[in-house]
């Protein structure tokens, strides 16, 4: 069994959870972010993550963890989060993707260790959210009201020692803010997301660096 991700996707984070929290054996392969040809090949468009077993392909990054919850254990990731948190991640996103997307392109991701990958996911971003150097420019606005936004977070964070699909969604985004410099998250969040990174084994990019 194959997962084939990029490090910086959050739902490619969602799809390796299982993994390390159900103990699930699988060899996760990193594509560059400008290989289109891999996946179209295996699900017919340009998406990650991708699930090869003997079944074939599936993309998807729920389907691929419902899929996983069944291999091992009871279930334990259902169908809806607590309203709370869906909440918190519609009202939170787009400040969050303002300060993470122009900061993704990263060689700490293996994915961009490619200066041709680093092209090719700034063009197509820049088409989406906008020029990364007026994104940049608004970092300290932008950190002030995501902080904000992580103190609302605390009264409604899962049990870090539990595993739910809370987790699945929630983690990804946290672990994606650990690429801006200068955010401070509150102690509990700090916590959770230290925590889910152990438990997972998906280290947060101050560990990523440190490995490079």
């Amino acid at each position: 069994m194959k997962l084939y991700v990029y490090d910086h996707c959050p739902f490619c984070v969602r799809a390796r959870m299982p993994l390390g929290l159900k103990g699930i054996d699988a060899e996760t392969v990193f594509l560059p972010n400008h290989d289109e040809e891999t996946p179209i090949s295996m699900i017919g468009a340009k998406m990650l993550p991708i699930l090869e077993d003997a079944d074939g392909h599936m993309g998807e990054s729920l389907d691929i963890v419902h899929k996983l919850d069944g291999l091992a254990g009871p279930r334990l990731f259902g169908e809806d989060p607590t309203p709370a948190i869906a909440d918190w991640l519609r009202q939170a996103n787009s400040a969050i993707n303002t300060l993470v997307i122009p900061r993704t392109p990263d060689p700490v991701y293996p994915e961009f260790r490619d200066p041709e990958a680093v092209a090719y996911f700034t063009a197509k971003k820049e088409a989406t959210f906008g020029d990364f150097d007026e994104l940049r420019a608004m970092t300290e606005a932008t950190i002030a009201e995501v902080e904000a936004a992580l103190e609302r977070l605390v009264p409604h964070l899962p049990d870090p020692e539990g595993a739910s699909i809370d987790d699945i969604l929630l983690f990804p985004v946290l672990r994606g803010l650990t690429i801006v410099p200068g955010l401070t998250m509150p102690d509990a969040v700090a916590a959770y997301t230290h925590r889910m990174a152990d438990r997972t084994g998906l280290p947060l990019v101050a560990e990523l660096r440190k490995a490079a």
